[in-house]
Formats: structure tokens, C-alpha cells, sequence
């Protein structure tokens, strides 16, 4: 959640810079919309389920608990506009919540990122 927010606050930096900025998880659409509302998030939240194929795909499945619940490494991908990944940054171990956005994400490096890509460094 600490990520989703920094986004939050981040997100005109990124509009400037002609940025989209997405959020995907495993969670069901109906949570994701009720989730992003409860938040007051500028930007969509989408899901990945049932299937996780755009996670499979990004390589951030992670199995949790028992039994295996298949779920999300918390990541950050920056893609250019021809469906390139540019960017990215994975969080290796599960975090349960318990670091900051800052500490996961930094802010400065990802706009730094977007701000090179977009050649305005």
C-alpha cells in the first residue's frame, strides 16, 4: 500500500513527463476498484486474475503461506511507449508490508529513470 501511495504523490511528476502509471496484482478486479477508491489513487489499479498471465510473464510470481497461494513480488517496471521494458526494479523477498514505499521504491531513482528515457535528464 506505502507503494501505491508514493505513486500517488509522485503521480503529477509522472503526468509531466507523459508517464501512465498502472498498478496490477493478483487481487480480483472487484477488490482492485474498491481498493484504489478507498485510496483516492489518480491512476488504475488492474488485475491479473485468475490466470496471473501478466505476472508470469514479468517474472514476479512468488508462492506464499502453506499452500502455495500464488501472488506478486512487489515490482516497478518502466515500459516506453513500443512495449519495452526500460526500467525495473523487484523486491527479491516477500516484505509483508512491513518496509515503506522509500525503502522498496525510492521515488528520486524512478523518476530519474523516466526523465532520461524521455531524454530530459
Amino acid at each position: 500500500m506505502a507503494n501505491l501511495s508514493a505513486r500517488k504523490v509522485d503521480y503529477d511528476q509522472f503526468a509531466e513527463l507523459d508517464v501512465q502509471v498502472l498498478g496490477i496484482s493478483a487481487s480480483t478486479r472487484f477488490s482492485q476498484l474498491s481498493f484504489a477508491a478507498s485510496l483516492g489513487l489518480p491512476y488504475p489499479l488492474l488485475s491479473d486474475s485468475p490466470h496471473l498471465k501478466v505476472i508470469r510473464s514479468y517474472d514476479v510470481v512468488q508462492r506464499v503461506g502453506e499452500t502455495g497461494r500464488m501472488l506478486s513480488r512487489q515490482a516497478f517496471f518502466l515500459i516506453d511507449k513500443q512495449g519495452i521494458v526500460r526500467w525495473r526494479s523487484v523486491v527479491d523477498e516477500p516484505t509483508g508490508g512491513k518496509l515503506a514505499a522509500d525503502e522498496v521504491f525510492p521515488s528520486e531513482p524512478i523518476l530519474k529513470a523516466v526523465r532520461a528515457l524521455a531524454g530530459k535528464s
